[in-house]
């Protein structure tokens, strides 16, 4: 849909500028053997596995497919269980497809930029692009091309076969990116045609259910905000003898010390039987004890 593709181009957009500023204030090529080809690949990988991580965890599906779990009204059968798998792979998929638009990117621009592809791999060039002397060893030669990203390092006679390099190893990394969109862009477009291909839904019908499902989660949302306002403003009248918000109000309470720490500290969910959970300290309070104690009259001093 639309607001999925505003937000995928979103991700790229940033992903591409925080890309720009990691190159200019981070990155400087160590100009060494065996350190150029370590520092290159992890400012050109690193970035990247986080980025896909961050958008495994930033994805709801994520959670609702680790969470999920069978229902207890769902009589198991074998087609039960193949379309639950179909739909576990299908899910897998798109929170992945979700999961890869920052990462891709990130790559794509680097290659395309080439300073973290020259970085890493300049120290392994044939040494006939720089007219090497033969009697010179070959850990002579790593090491001369192991300095050609570093200008200032390189002799002055070495100036227009570092040159020639650069422009080399350029080349090879920005086709290495466009080649990365590319595949990106052709696998994409296949999976959307044989997705549509397959889908038992018609063009209009699966526009009514993208619609239903969006306009679903947006008033399951609004009722689970106004839901549990209203449940947790009953625990909070009981603690404290008035809801929030009411007007003129008569008489507060004042809870008591064992009260104040029965309600202190650290917790989450409770199970307290099979279907139902205490969902916090207070909680837990309002329904076990009696909201008895000391009672205060706002008109009255204290």
């Amino acid at each position: 849909g639309k607001e999925v593709v505003i937000a995928n181009a979103i991700i790229a957009i940033l992903t591409i500028g925080g890309q720009q500023l990691f190159s200019f204030f981070t990155f400087s090529c160590p100009c060494h053997v065996g350190q150029n080809l370590i520092y290159g690949l992890a400012f050109l990988g690193v970035p990247a596995l986080i980025l896909l991580i961050v958008g495994y965890a930033l994805n709801n599906q994520t959670w609702r497919l680790v969470t999920g779990k069978r229902s207890h009204f769902e009589k198991v059968t074998t087609t039960n269980r193949l379309l639950k798998y179909k739909l576990i792979c299908f899910v897998l998929c798109s929170i992945t497809g979700r999961a890869l638009v920052a990462p891709v990117t990130w790559l794509a621009v680097t290659l395309i930029n080439g300073s973290y592809y020259v970085c890493a791999v300049s120290e392994y060039v044939p040494t006939y692009y720089y007219g090497a002397n033969p009697n010179v060893t070959a850990s002579e030669h790593r090491r001369v091309l192991a300095t050609f990203p570093c200008s200032q390092l390189v002799p002055p006679e070495m100036t227009r076969a570092r040159d020639e390099v650069i422009l080399l190893l350029r080349y090879q990394s920005q086709v290495a990116g466009w080649l990365l969109i590319a595949v990106v862009v052709i696998t994409v477009f296949l999976s959307y045609c044989l997705a549509s291909c397959f889908s038992p839904l018609s063009f209009l019908h699966f526009r009514y259910w993208s619609s239903y499902v969006h306009n679903e989660q947006e008033l399951f949302d609004e009722a689970t905000e106004q839901h549990s306002r209203l449940y947790a403003m009953q625990h909070v009248r009981k603690f404290f003898g008035f809801a929030p918000g009411s007007e003129n109000v008569k008489e507060i309470r004042i809870p008591s010390l064992r009260e104040w720490r029965a309600i202190s500290g650290l917790a989450f969910l409770k199970q307290v039987d099979e279907e139902h959970y205490d969902y916090s300290l207070l909680h837990d309070w309002a329904l076990k004890e009696r909201a008895n104690g000391k009672y205060l009259k706002t008109d009255e001093d204290p």
